[in-house]
Parts: C-alpha cells; structure tokens; sequence
C-alpha cells in the first residue's frame, strides 16, 4: 500500500499538487502514553461529591474533573458506573444509583443519562471513557438508604451471601455470572464507551471476626451444588469460578465490538515472593484472583495493576513489583500500573508520584499509569502543577492496541493552501466516510518534528509557520495509526 505523498508550490491562496514518489523523511514514533484516571461515584468519594445535588450541579462537576484531566494532557478517565450492582444510567436490570440521586432506584429529575453525558462530554475533550464496573459487591451494611425492590439483593437473595460490612453476590453461583454479564453487555450494546473495566474486587477481601480470626467467605450452598464434584479443591473451585468469568467477559466483549477494550486493574501483588523480597496479601489466595494468568492468556487488553506503594520501601517497592509484572506478559498486553496519587494529599511528597511516572516511561513494557483518584484534582494542586510542567507537558496518544483491528488503515486526503495571512492551512479528511477517533499531524520545522493530536471533528489546522514536511495520520478507536499522508512543501 503506497504512502501518499504530495509535492507543492503555493502562490497566493491557490495550490498545485501533484503525487511523488515518497520522500526519504525519517518521521519520528508518534508519542504515545497511556494517561488516566479513576472517577469512583461510591459513596460519593468524588463525583458526584454528594447524593441528591441538582441536575446541573452534577453536570458541572463531572465537566469540571473532564476538563481538568484534558488540560493536563490525560487521555482517558475511567468512571466507576455500577458500584454496588446500581446503575448510573437508566437500565432495566437494576435500579439507579442512591449515590446519584439519594433513593435508590429513583431517577435524577429532570432525568438524563449521566454515562450518556459522560461519554460525549468526554469524547469532545479527546478523552476515552472506560467504564468501570465491581462485578460482586452487592451493597454495604452500613447503608442509611433503603435498597430499591428491584436491586438484586431484594429480588434474588438465594445469590447473595453476607460476608464482613457488605452483602456479596456469590461468583460460584452461573445465574450470579450470567447476571453480571448482561449488566455489562447492555452498556457495550447501548454506548459509545471505549472499554470495560473492573477494578479489584472478586471474591472479598478478608474479613476478620472479633478474635482477629479470618472469616470464611460464606457459600457452602454453591459449592455444594456446583463445586464439590468438580474434582478441584474448594479454593481452586473459587479461582476457576474468576477465571471462568474473566474469559467470558473477554469473549462477550470481542463478539460484541471487535475495537472496545477490556482492563482490569487487580490488586498490585500477586502472590508474596514475587519476586522474592515482596510480601503483602496474596490475592491469589484470599481474593482468589490469578491475575497473572489473565495476563499470561492475553484475556485483558490492559492491566492496570495496583501498585500503591512508595518506590523506597523493599516489601512492596513500586519499581520492584512494576518490573516484575511487565515480565508475566507474553502475549504484549499493555501494562498500566495504578498510582496512589491522592497520599500526596496526606503522607507523601508530590515528588513521588513524579518519581514514579519516571520509573514507569523507563521500563520499556510499560506504557503509561492510571492515577487515583480524580478528588487529587482539587485536593493537591502542587502536583497538578508538576506534573502539567514537568511529566505532561506534551500531548500524547494513548498505546495502540493493535489486536482489536485488522488491516492496516488507508492513508488519509489532505491538500494545503495559504490564507489571506500568509498562513498554511492544512485541510484533510478519511478516504472513506467513518471518521477516525483523533488525527495526529507531525511537522518539521528548523530541523525539529512537533506533534499536534487533534479531535476527530477538526478538518483543518493552521501553521503560523510553514513547515519543511507535514506527516498527517488518521488514528483508530484502538489506537491504530493509519500509513501517513506526506505534505513536502517547496519554496
């Protein structure tokens, strides 16, 4: 397939251009970091920062997060829209979100769809969407709000199991998986949203009676039924029941949207000892959560590991734990580790999470960080500030993902002209109808290549200075880069 190249002249505001063979320009990579962050509604920790706020409170403030992360040059914000098997936006299989409105089931007034909003909102910023989803949590005995007649636990009880402070649905139940599965598949079926996304939470952490003795997570009726004939161990059984669901998840979302992603963001270690001088809880073995496989069988597009701890302390060094996951990826899935940027806010310096974003560009098998929580916006400004000046200060386009597309995309139209100012004006558009997610434009100017990233909507960019060579890129909902249209300007 032929690069396009045009060769041209200008005079006055007309052009002339002509197809060349391709110039011997020796274009650099695309920037590419992956630049996200955590908006959780549960208990309104964030957004929205109440239950119960109007309409147009709600709204300004989740433009407000999105506004913010664009201008710090993030590309995506992941939004937790179903916290405790509760909806952020209208659905049929459960009910609102008390968190939204302060009565469970009840919509906001006047009604909107919040995900809806958030996902043009979003896109119009140059941000992905991922919506993040807990899979199990059911709801918390603490709640002051009633739960609504059609939450899950009122309907079926038979699939939910009291454990420790909350009300879990029970993973080894196949109407719990089949459940959860088409609360998913009904937000990929109905919104433009640009992954999937759980966080942590599989089977519970580990609660602890009076004694301090660990609780036995309660379902005796599942794995009576479905567990102790399949020739594995209760805990085994447990894992394959996360295994299990985590594949079909990959596979649901593959059939439905070929280009959606899926992440997952586990706990950060995997078992202790691995490597050797980590310790900590093993998730493997109290969440029974085998994170590395699902990383090892390539049933995630991402994983954003949750590496929450300072670079300096050896039992669970953030380096140490970074390494050694990007070293269980064969298959080339992207590795994003999550950083606890909101203890800058209390316990630590804001150089650390500069640090470590430094740590993370230097390990060549990662490919960007998500940061937790979005409340860090506000609450530590002097970060903001560093990493706007020091770590952000360019635009990047996220990692591409070049299993979710086929082929290799068609390089786009483009043609110049100068305007009344003497100013190039770049215009340009797909070959074929469908418009891409972003362009990116690289330029040489004096010896140097600049790049711009631009919104799918914009048809046009103007130089204030002509440059000596223009690439022009037309980038996919997986981040596939087209081949480029060559612009090499005459005198």
């Amino acid at each position: 397939m032929a690069i396009l190249v045009v060769a041209f002249g200008l005079v006055g505001c007309g052009q002339k251009s002509i197809e060349t063979e391709p110039p011997e320009l020796d274009l650099p990579p695309l920037p590419r970091e992956f630049r996200g962050i955590w908006i959780p509604t549960v208990s309104n920790i964030c957004w929205p920062s109440a239950s119960g706020l109007s309409v147009a409170q709600q709204k300004a403030e989740l433009i407000a997060l999105l506004d913010q992360s664009a201008s710090l040059n993030l590309n995506a914000v992941v939004l937790q829209v179903r916290s405790m098997c509760d909806a952020f936006y209208p659905s049929e299989i459960e009910p609102w979100s008390a968190y939204l409105t302060g009565v469970e089931g009840q919509a906001p007034s006047p009604e909107y769809d919040p995900l809806a909003f958030a996902v043009e909102e979003a896109h119009r910023r140059g941000l992905e969407l991922h919506a993040w989803f807990n899979p199990y949590r059911a709801r918390s005995l603490n709640a002051k709000i009633k739960s609504a007649p059609d939450h899950i636990t009122e309907r079926r009880p038979d699939l939910v199991r009291r454990y420790g402070r909350y009300l879990w649905l029970d993973p080894g139940e196949p109407e719990v998986q089949a459940h959860t599965l088409s609360v998913l598949l009904d937000v990929v079926e109905r919104y433009d949203i640009d992954a999937v996304h759980f966080d942590d939470y599989f089977y519970p952490y580990p609660e602890t009676d009076a004694s301090g003795k660990y609780l036995e997570f309660p379902d005796n009726e599942s794995w009576e039924r479905f567990g102790k004939d399949s020739g594995l161990s209760r805990y085994d059984w447990r894992r394959r029941n996360v295994d299990q669901f985590i594949q079909l998840v990959c596979q649901e979302i593959r059939d439905k949207k070929p280009q959606l992603k899926f992440g997952i963001s586990p706990f950060g270690i995997w078992r202790p000892n691995n490597p050797s001088t980590i310790q900590g809880l093993d998730a493997y073995a109290m969440l029974y959560a085998d994170a590395r496989k699902w990383l090892r069988e390539g049933w995630c597009d991402y994983l954003a590991p949750q590496l929450y701890w300072p670079v300096d302390h050896p039992p669970t060094s953030f380096p140490v734990l970074l390494d050694w996951w990007c070293s269980e990826n064969p298959k080339g899935r992207h590795i994003f580790p999550g950083m606890n940027a909101i203890k800058t806010a209390s316990d630590w310096e804001v150089s650390e999470i500069v640090r470590q974003v430094e740590l993370t560009r230097a390990q060549s098998k990662a490919e960007g960080q998500i940061f937790w929580s979005a409340a860090v916006l506000a609450a530590v400004p002097e970060l903001v500030q560093e990493l706007a000046d020091r770590s952000f200060s360019e635009p990047a386009l996220a990692p591409a993902f070049p299993w979710l597309a086929e082929g290799e995309a068609i390089a786009p139209s483009l043609a110049a002209s100068l305007d009344e100012s003497g100013s190039l004006v770049l215009s340009f558009s797909t070959v074929k109808n469908e418009p891409p997610w972003k362009w990116a434009i690289q330029s040489l100017e004096s010896g140097e290549w600049q790049t711009q990233i631009l919104l799918s909507s914009e048809a046009s960019f103007t130089f204030a200075r002509k440059p000596e060579a223009i690439a022009l890129f037309a980038i996919d909902r997986a981040g596939n880069a087209s081949l480029p249209a060559i612009l090499e300007t005459v005198p």
